[in-house]
């Protein structure tokens, strides 16, 4: 059949349109990643964790680095000495902290301000593109840090040692909420960087489950609310999902901790899945955003996540690029349970996550 030259040329024109607007949308997606590195990079740059604390390590400067010890390393101010071995802090590293608050409603800001819902799972998500590698460091709820305490009408009244979990409660339920959070688990961490939050309302769990087609996982534990056994091979779909990483017995001792490894396991399994998925629609991550915004609390722009997205996807990860805080779990005064972080394990999970060693061979920039 032969096509007549108008609607030849009208064909021509539709699909000349079409071509542009893909060329169009790439070329608007490329520049939205080069914004979202930009912006991220803007953030902490050259700030590293304040390391002076920890008794069993050297800060180096002038005065603590030996005249023998001058030509065999080429140290810089600020570096760490450890265990016979020199670190430094790697700028490029980008850190950022994903919470998972107790409600199951969309997030809002509260008008009182003890009740902005305690994080019930905190997670500290690193990309190190040195060895472009993601790594992702589980802390306990119940954690023992620094947190700042507030009145009900945001009056400032101290602060104290308790479950890190409560500090989000100490705010808006909003961005001030995880502006605090931040910090304390900055304060955790020697003051690290950390270059964005995002906090998640549980209730938007199903909907960022079920958008990757589900979650495959060999259950830990029973899960009574889910029907779950464990044991059993189960493809979580809706609330189920939300049930695996949610519920918990607190009459059993330690069952938090018993729940972030059923948490652990699920991220290890949905971020395997998402990357896959990424690969095959870079937009998805974006997509996955506009999903779960209603339940989301975050200051990490679709720029950002642009950007992250195409990176995370080649980066490497596995069961054994996340951990889990090491400590000991005991029942405090007041009759809650409250975990203690072993020092020396967590100093040394920060030099081996955001800091590289320096061999003596190795020049000064």
């Amino acid at each position: 059949m032969k096509i007549n030259a108008k609607l030849y040329r009208v064909l021509l024109k539709v699909m000349t349109a079409l071509v542009v607007l893909i060329i169009i949308g790439t070329v608007g997606f490329v520049i939205t990643t080069v914004i979202g590195r930009n912006n991220l990079y803007g953030k902490n740059k050259g700030q590293g964790p304040d390391l002076t604390g920890f008794a069993q390590a050297e800060v180096l400067t002038e005065e603590t680095v030996l005249e023998d010890e001058i030509d065999e390393v080429a140290w810089q101010e600020g570096d760490i000495r450890y265990e016979g071995e020199i670190y430094r802090y790697n700028e490029d590293i980008l850190t950022f902290l994903f919470l998972g608050i107790d409600k199951n409603e969309e997030a809002r800001v509260v008008d009182d301000g003890i009740k902005g819902g305690q994080s019930d799972a905190l997670f500290l998500l690193v990309l190190n593109p040195h060895t472009e590698e993601m790594t992702i460091i589980g802390i306990p709820r119940d954690t023992i840090t620094d947190v700042d305490i507030y009145g009900k009408h945001g009056d400032y009244i101290g602060t104290t040692p308790t479950q890190i979990s409560l500090q989000h409660g100490y705010g808006d339920g909003d961005k001030l909420s995880c502006e605090r959070s931040v910090k304390a688990v900055s304060g955790l961490f020697y003051e690290l960087p950390i270059h964005g939050y995002c906090s998640i309302n549980m209730g938007g769990i199903p909907l960022l489950n079920d958008a990757i087609g589900g979650v495959e996982v060999t259950a830990l534990q029973d899960v009574p609310r889910a029907k779950i056994k464990e044991g059993e091979t189960v493809l979580l779909m809706g609330q189920d999902a939300y049930h695996y990483l949610h519920d918990r017995d607190t009459k059993i001792f330690a069952s938090a901790e018993a729940r972030l490894a059923r948490q652990k396991q699920y991220i290890t399994a949905y971020i395997g899945k998402a990357k896959a998925a990424v690969k095959e629609d870079i937009t998805l991550a974006v997509k996955l955003y506009s999903t779960v915004s209603k339940y989301m609390v975050t200051d990490i722009t679709v720029d950002e996540v642009s950007y992250l997205a195409t990176q995370a996807s080649n980066y490497s990860f596995d069961d054994d690029h996340i951990s889990v805080l090491k400590g000991d779990v005991k029942i405090g005064a007041d009759g809650f349970e409250e975990f203690h972080v072993d020092e020396a394990y967590l100093y040394e999970l920060i030099l081996d996550t955001f800091y590289e060693k320096i061999s003596p061979q190795e020049q000064t920039p």
